[in-house]
């Protein structure tokens, strides 16, 4: 590839996730340049972060006019389930993701468990409830004999407005919480009382151009704070690829009856979907079924599925802008990758910052250490956020790839350090 068929690419976000976005594309003989906005001191490694505030939409096309970007990659959902890929694409601007119909997906869990209900697309039993009824989805709960049972706050809640309730107390305490904490209020104008799925719950992820689509990879990932998947959910503590329960007669099932009607259900209904689609299934008696989507890559996820993935991470992307995936095929390697989030003690809830990080000099060069929440502060890299920092290790087997990812970790130290042990076991 010539110098001048190269591009120019912005990747919007801060946090892991768009680390190991950047990181990939870093990696691209099709990228010449990565942009990274707000980004973080793991991105300004590998490329360029800039100044922007990702919720001032003109802001980020100022960025993307001033450094002539070629696409822009977008991370969290809350610029997707507001619309940031319509303003792009209104300007002209070439950009990775869905729009807002689409993103919806992820922006309302209503929406989607409907769309899903239309589209035969297995999933739990669910009833909504709108603010002005919650007297009724408590008299619900107080009727319900069968349990446990899942409340899901309707809105974006950054991974933390899932209750799963094992009993009528547990669940009018989540009702509770949900309806007072700020945090949690506004994205439960609409509540959601779901079925509880039994069974073993995977990721699987797929790009779409809103007409092909195919799956790229599957992953684990590790909700709860607590060891034996306990205590409260968080945006998650670890992840692994591949999932050793998932073959792949099960993927092609999975492509038949989620993915495909998924993306031809879009499109029928006038949101063509284009960009990552994240299938969180339960791997139930009676088959996969969706437990949630995410319009967006997850988060620990693609710290270890961008790594396995071999098939060029830019040329998917381009080719997904001009609906043309049907053109390439997804290679990946044939190791295992686990990732181990260390975070600081207190969260999901509560927790200080500005904690210094000593150690990340020390691990091997094999080892991929993603920043998720951190900051330079006199010089040196501190705690920012709860999930701190994304270790990621690969080996033969995925025993080998959890062996060593666990030496890394232990090599990054910072006051109040904390992260599950038992990243890999299946729950």
């Amino acid at each position: 590839m010539s110098e001048r068929e190269t591009k120019d690419v912005l990747v919007i976000g801060k946090g892991g996730r768009e680390h190991a976005i950047a990181w990939s594309l870093h990696n691209s003989e099709m990228v010449e340049n990565v942009y990274i906005a707000p980004g973080n001191p793991g991105t300004a490694q590998i490329g360029t972060n800039v100044d922007c505030r990702i919720d001032d939409f003109d802001s980020v096309a100022e960025v993307i006019e001033k450094y002539a970007i070629d696409l822009t990659i977008i991370g969290p959902e809350q610029p997707l389930v507001d619309g940031l890929v319509d303003f792009l694409e209104k300007h002209g601007h070439p950009v990775f993701g869905p729009t807002k119909l689409a993103a919806q997906l992820e922006g309302s869990k209503s929406f989607a468990k409907s769309f899903m209900v239309r589209n035969n697309i297995p999933t739990a039993d669910y009833h909504t409830y709108e603010r002005s009824e919650w007297d009724l989805a408590g008299d619900h709960l107080r009727k319900r004999d069968t349990w446990p049972v899942v409340l899901k706050a309707d809105g974006l809640a950054a991974g933390k407005g899932v209750f799963v309730c094992k009993d009528r107390t547990e669940a009018l305490k989540a009702m509770k919480e949900l309806n007072e904490l700020p945090s949690l209020r506004k994205a439960s104008e609409t509540l959601v009382i779901e079925e509880f799925l039994e069974g073993r719950e995977i990721s699987v992820f797929a790009v779409s151009d809103g007409k092909h689509s195919h799956i790229i990879s599957n992953a684990r990932d590790y909700k709860p704070i607590g060891e034996g998947n306990t205590g409260l959910n968080t945006g998650g503590m670890g992840s692994i690829t591949p999932v050793a329960d998932v073959a792949p007669a099960l993927l092609e099932e999975v492509k038949r009856t989620i993915v495909d009607p998924t993306i031809q259900g879009m499109a029928a209904e006038g949101m063509p979907y284009r960009g990552l689609l994240y299938c969180g299934l339960m791997l139930t008696a009676e088959g996969p079924k969706v437990v949630e989507y995410n319009c967006r890559f997850g988060d620990p996820e693609t710290q270890v599925v961008l790594p396995k993935l071999q098939t060029d991470l830019m040329q998917l992307m381009l080719l997904a802008e001009t609906e043309e995936l049907d053109k390439i095929r997804i290679v990946q390697d044939n190791r295992a990758y686990c990732c181990v989030i260390l975070a600081s003690d207190g969260y999901p809830r509560e927790y200080e910052t500005g904690k210094v990080i000593r150690g990340l000099d020390l691990v091997s060069d094999e080892t991929l250490v993603f920043h998720s929440g951190t900051a330079m502060q006199g010089g040196q890299v501190v705690t920012a956020g709860g999930r701190v920092l994304a270790v990621v290790c690969s080996g033969k087997t995925m025993d080998e790839a959890i062996k060593r990812t666990y030496a890394e970790a232990d090599k990054i130290t910072f006051s109040g350090k904390c992260y599950r042990r038992d990243i890999g076991k299946v729950f």
